[in-house]
């Protein structure tokens, strides 16, 4: 039987209670409203451990103040229905003042890796992300955590996180699942109207050509990111917040394509804004 929980203490005893009796434990975090890219790091983190924590929280320190915490889709009864059909072991699934309690103060900030990309347009996104993975690593003390490709840049983040505070958890990157027209598969996906929907599209096709340019052997960024800033222009309604080439592991700015490298966009529809990436190894 599933169980669900919405207290730190009681998860915390429950799991302590199955590495007692031996178990592992696998975590995925997430905010709710779950797709086909969730399901899939649950059935990732079911098959390769004894136990399964799934975590729902809408964590609102990560939105900025003009962002969409108080719209962000939710539907437990889904989620629910959700991770026990794919053999999920345990909802943790708490209130805000549970995790933030009166007089919280404590943050976990990180340098560099947060700057650019995502961090560029949202100054505060990571330091809440980074919290709040955090807290629930604390919490759930699992041995491996399961995060989607398709948020690049906080996988990068967490990974670097983990290292640089002797974390003993393993971070899994699990492959990017889209939709059957290359659209990732995100929450924010919900907010579209049908015209929004289908210029979306343009999203996709500039991440596969980005991707078939560096594999072809192109070396030069600004050619590549010129010929994926093309594709989104040619649609009226998209509006990008950036296009950029950087480095896998610094994801710091480059010049010219050489070893591993990460394309990445995020483009807006409206007030929508829908993000995508692709990891790719230039010549060296």
């Amino acid at each position: 039987m599933m169980l669900i929980i919405n207290t730190i203490k009681d998860t915390r005893n429950q799991i302590k209670a199955w590495k007692k009796s031996g178990y592992t434990v696998g975590f995925v975090p997430t905010m709710g409203f779950l797709h086909e890219g969730h399901r899939s790091l649950i059935e990732y983190s079911v098959a390769e451990n004894d136990k399964t924590v799934v975590s729902i929280f809408v964590n609102p320190i990560q939105f900025g103040p003009n962002e969409d915490l108080e719209k962000y889709p939710r539907d437990f009864e889904a989620d629910r229905a959700m991770c026990q059909e794919v053999g999920a072991d345990l909802i943790f699934f708490p209130e805000v003042k549970e995790m933030y309690p009166e007089g919280f103060y404590t943050y976990v900030d990180m340098e560099s890796l947060t700057k650019g990309l995502c961090g560029a347009s949202r100054p505060i996104h990571f330091r809440g992300v980074c919290t709040v993975v955090n807290k629930l690593f604390n919490i759930t003390v699992p041995d491996k955590a399961y995060f989607g490709q398709k948020d690049a840049q906080q996988l990068a983040v967490i990974k670097r996180m983990v290292r640089d505070l002797s974390m003993d958890v393993e971070v899994i990157g699990c492959p990017i699942v889209r939709e059957s027209d290359g659209l990732a598969k995100s929450s924010r996906n919900s907010y579209l109207s049908p015209e929004e929907r289908k210029a979306a599209q343009v999203v996709s096709r500039a991440i596969f050509e980005g991707e078939r340019l560096v594999k072809s052997g192109e070396i030069c960024v600004e050619k590549v990111t010129q010929a994926m800033e093309a594709i989104v222009q040619a649609e009226p309604l998209a509006r990008i917040d950036y296009i950029e080439i950087v480095d896998c592991d610094t994801l710091s700015q480059i010049d010219e394509i050489k070893g591993n490298v990460l394309g990445a966009a995020a483009v807006y529809f409206g007030k929508t804004r829908l993000i995508h990436n692709f990891a790719a190894t230039g010549r060296i």
